[in-house]
């Protein structure tokens, strides 16, 4: 990277900046807090676009995705495997290419005009009182800098349809929202402990039909709320559209809506965008019906490869490889782990249960690209925690070293650097699972009380 020194002191900036404003309490217009925004990633932008250096997949993968949609052609199938998701965001690049856009700039241009959009969502999201600090923030976040103006890595599309999902799922009113309000655990254990384990049982297969008719029901004024949900299914599934890990920010979405039917609307609006635009692939991209198959079968492709990030990464030494054997141990671990930790924070803000879950995917995936490390920031920077900055601090160091100072040498010195560099990742996992929201594993708003199960008439011993 020839920039890399100019780029290091715009991230060190930031961070200044950010901590600063934290410490002072600033309070920055959304003028002010969209300058600095737009000032940082534009300029990061122009000097990645004439730098010698350029990403391998942002060249590799992402442009000929695009060009194969200038040309009519299936960008899964016709980007040698390098497109493994939807045609949403190679329609686009298709577009800036056709308009004559330089690739550098214009397959940067898609990732921060998104980033640029996240800033006021994110102070949207934060609500209350710190909204424009943690907009600000947010601005100034070095890892955002490097993603989305540096590697091009389309996680800011994803983010920005997600987080926005998020803001129209909550709607009006406080910032704080409970979280599974009629939580099922507790209603099995004051069942249990007024019915006995196998009178539990009766009673819940008895009511359960009346209980889902219930739920199911219309309600009275609810149509701004149904209006809500489809609105914010139909952004999650955009942003599902740009890549599939957004699948786990939609039990947060559902949490933030007040009722089952209204939940139930927004999963079934989820999945209109990325159907539509899998159907219509043969319209707008050129692919023919018998090779639909095909591109469903690369698009749920996922190749076992680890030794980038934590624990895999000590296990084969730091290289890049295909182990199957350790990808399957750790996508069962993660579904293992996403359960365990919904569970314990089922009370929760469904922010929280977002970052939660997003934090500890991190610590226990066993492949992992420094863009992914963007998944978790936006909530993160909304609703800090004690050990938020230390993680956004030290992915940050991490992942610039990565971008800024191994892409300085030629390429067995970078082979030799990314060894050291892969494994002592490991040290970033206990901070990340420290910055979970261990502290707010319930949440302090207000919500309907839980209706104590009634025992029905207890029979009489024999």
């Amino acid at each position: 990277m020839d920039y890399a020194i100019l780029t290091g002191l715009v991230l060190v900036s930031g961070v200044v900046l950010a901590v600063l404003a934290q410490w002072k309490g600033w309070r920055p217009s959304l003028l002010a807090i969209l300058a600095v925004g737009i000032g940082f990633r534009v300029l990061i932008m122009a000097t990645s676009a004439i730098d010698t250096w350029q990403p391998v997949d942002f060249v590799n993968s992402f442009k000929p995705a695009g060009e194969a949609i200038l040309n009519h052609r299936d960008p899964v199938l016709g980007s040698n495997g390098g497109w493994h998701f939807l045609p949403t965001i190679p329609y686009v690049y298709g577009l800036l290419l056709w308009l004559g856009i330089p690739w550098e700039i214009g397959g940067r241009l898609v990732t921060v005009v998104a980033d640029i959009a996240l800033i006021p969502l994110v102070g949207k999201l934060a609500g209350g009182p710190r909204a424009s600090l943690r907009a600000f923030q947010y601005a100034c976040n070095p890892l955002a800098i490097l993603v989305a103006s540096v590697h091009g890595q389309v996680e800011p599309v994803a983010l920005v349809f997600g987080v926005a999902a998020f803001v129209v799922a909550r709607g009006p009113g406080a910032a704080d929202r409970p979280g599974l309000v009629n939580d099922p655990i507790t209603l099995a254990r004051q069942s249990v402990s007024a019915l006995g384990f196998g009178g539990a049982v009766r009673h819940a297969l008895s009511a359960a039909p009346d209980a889902v008719r219930r739920a199911l029901a219309p309600h009275p004024g609810e149509k701004p709320d149904l209006r809500r949900a489809l609105l914010a299914g139909l952004l999650m599934g955009l942003a599902l559209c740009a890549k599939s890990w957004p699948i786990w920010l939609i039990p947060g979405m559902l949490l933030l809506l007040p009722t089952v039917r209204a939940r139930v609307v927004a999963f079934v609006a989820t999945g209109v965008a990325p159907v539509f635009f899998l159907a219509t692939l043969p319209i707008f991209a050129g692919t023919s019906l018998s090779q639909l198959p095909e591109v469903i079968r690369v698009i749920q492709d996922i190749r076992p490869i680890v030794g980038e990030w934590g624990y895999s990464a000590i296990l084969v030494g730091g290289d890049w490889t295909l182990d199957a054997g350790i990808a399957t141990f750790g996508t069962r671990l993660i579904y293992v782990t996403m359960v365990v930790v919904a569970i314990l924070w089922r009370r929760a803000d469904p922010v929280d249960v977002t970052t939660a879950l997003l934090l500890a995917f991190m610590v226990v995936t066993p492949r992992l690209g420094a863009q992914y490390l963007l998944w978790f920031m936006p909530f993160l920077v909304a609703r800090p925690t004690r050990f938020a900055w230390p993680a956004i601090i030290g992915v940050s160091l991490w992942a610039g070293y990565g971008y800024l100072y191994m892409t300085q040498f030629d390429s067995k010195t970078w082979w030799e650097l990314h060894s050291v560099w892969a494994q002592c990742s490991v040290v970033l996992l206990p901070i990340l699972a420290l910055a979970m929201p261990w502290g707010r594993r319930v949440s302090k708003a207000p919500a309907e009380p839980l209706e104590p199960l009634s025992p029905g008439p207890v029979p009489a011993p024999a």
